[in-house]
C-alpha cells in the first residue's frame, strides 16, 4: 500500500520549477547535450510542452523566423531564401491569374446565357439604369 502511495501522480505547474533549473535545462537543449525528452526524464518535469514553453520564453531561438536569433545569416543563405521567395511568388502568381481566367471565361458565358434567355423568352433581364439614377436613389435615401 504504501508503494502506490509513494508514486503518486502530482500536478506541478511551471512555477514549481525555479527560473534557475529552467535556465539549466534550456541550456543544455541548447548547446545540443540533451534532447527534450532527456530532459524530462533527468530532470523530472513532466511535459514536453512544458520545456518547450521555457525554449519560447527564455532560449535563445527565433521561433518566428526558426532560427536561432545569435546567428546571423550568410549572404548566401539570405539569397538562397530570397530565391524561394521568388519561386514562391511565381506560382502564386500563375495560379492568380489561372483563376483569372476562369472568372473571366466564367462571366462570358454568364453573359452569353443571359443574352440567349433574353432573345428566347423575349423578356428584359438586365437592369438598364444610368449611373445618374442610382445617385438620386443614394440621395433620396440620406434624406430620409
Amino acid at each position: 500500500m504504501q508503494d502506490n502511495q509513494e508514486y503518486q501522480y502530482v500536478k506541478r505547474k511551471q512555477s514549481d520549477y525555479p527560473l534557475s533549473l529552467k535556465l539549466e535545462i534550456i541550456q543544455e537543449i541548447e548547446r545540443g547535450n540533451l534532447s527534450t525528452r532527456g530532459a524530462m526524464i533527468k530532470y523530472g518535469v513532466q511535459s514536453r510542452s512544458t520545456i518547450i514553453d521555457w525554449l519560447r520564453k527564455y532560449g535563445n531561438f527565433n521561433w518566428e523566423n526558426q532560427t536561432p536569433s545569435y546567428m546571423p545569416k550568410t549572404p548566401e543563405q539570405k539569397l538562397l531564401e530570397l530565391e524561394l521567395k521568388i519561386k514562391l511568388l511565381e506560382k502564386q502568381k500563375a495560379f492568380l491569374e489561372h483563376q483569372v481566367e476562369q472568372a473571366d471565361k466564367k462571366a462570358m458565358i454568364f453573359d452569353m446565357m443571359i443574352n440567349l434567355a433574353e432573345k428566347e423568352y423575349n423578356i428584359p433581364i438586365r437592369k438598364n439604369s444610368s449611373p445618374e439614377q442610382s445617385t438620386n436613389i443614394d440621395q433620396k435615401k440620406k434624406k430620409r
